[in-house]
Formats: C-alpha cells, sequence, structure tokens
C-alpha cells in the first residue's frame, strides 16, 4: 500500500479542518506533510490522526504543523445543550477546568451558567 493512501484519513482531516499552506509529497517511501493549524487543539488533532495510523513513532511520515494562532488552544462555538463542563471535558478532558474558560471569556460571559448557541468561547492554554 502507498503510503499516501495508508495515511489518507489524515489528508482528509486536514482538508476537514482547513489546515493552511498544506504541502504532501512523497520521497523514497516516507509521507512529507507540512501546513498551518489554526489552533493548538487542531494541530494536536492532527498528530493523533498519525498516530492513530502509524504508532507513537511512525517512521513513514514527517509532518511539520505549525499553528497560527498561539494565543488560545481552541476556539469553540457555542451549540445547543453545551455547558462550560462540557467543553472543558471535552477539550481537557476535565468538566471541573470550566472556570478557566469562564475567566478568558469574561468579555462575553456574566456567568459560567449562561452561554448561548453560536457565541465564539475562547479556550486557553493551560
Amino acid at each position: 500500500m502507498a503510503v499516501k493512501a495508508k495515511y489518507q484519513g489524515v489528508l482528509d482531516l486536514g482538508e476537514k479542518l482547513n489546515i493552511q499552506n498544506g504541502n504532501v509529497t512523497e520521497e523514497n517511501g516516507v509521507l512529507k506533510v507540512k501546513g498551518t493549524a489554526a489552533t493548538q487543539y487542531e494541530k494536536n488533532l492532527m498528530w493523533d490522526a498519525i498516530k492513530e495510523v502509524g504508532g507513537d513513532n511512525p517512521s513513514d511520515i514527517m509532518a511539520n504543523i505549525e499553528v497560527a494562532d498561539t494565543s488560545v488552544y481552541a476556539r469553540h462555538t457555542v451549540k445547543s445543550g453545551d455547558t462550560l463542563g462540557k467543553i472543558a471535558k471535552h477539550y481537557y478532558g476535565n468538566a471541573a477546568k470550566y472556570t478557566a474558560i469562564f475567566e478568558a471569556n469574561k468579555d462575553i460571559l456574566k456567568n459560567p451558567d449562561v452561554i448561548h448557541p453560536d457565541q465564539e468561547l475562547k479556550i486557553p492554554n493551560l
């Protein structure tokens, strides 16, 4: 199986995440991937996908993924049913970290129990 085909899911994820300045080449059986993710969270998603296919230390892919906005870990658009706890659990694996999200968004949030669909929240680097 060609190495590009092996990592097609990773390349598809890059398109879904709208990775900018993307460049994919294959040399001597090694896939070389470059691009810029919007946030660290998206970069982590890309690396998780690479490791899922190639293991923790794949030798058949080299990825250079930059991050465009290092001021935040991610940006999240609130959907119906979201709570700060659910959002914290999604990004950090710990619902109790909702306070960090509230603190980072005090410019638009007045109460951690009140968020509205379509608000864009900053998910801070911890």
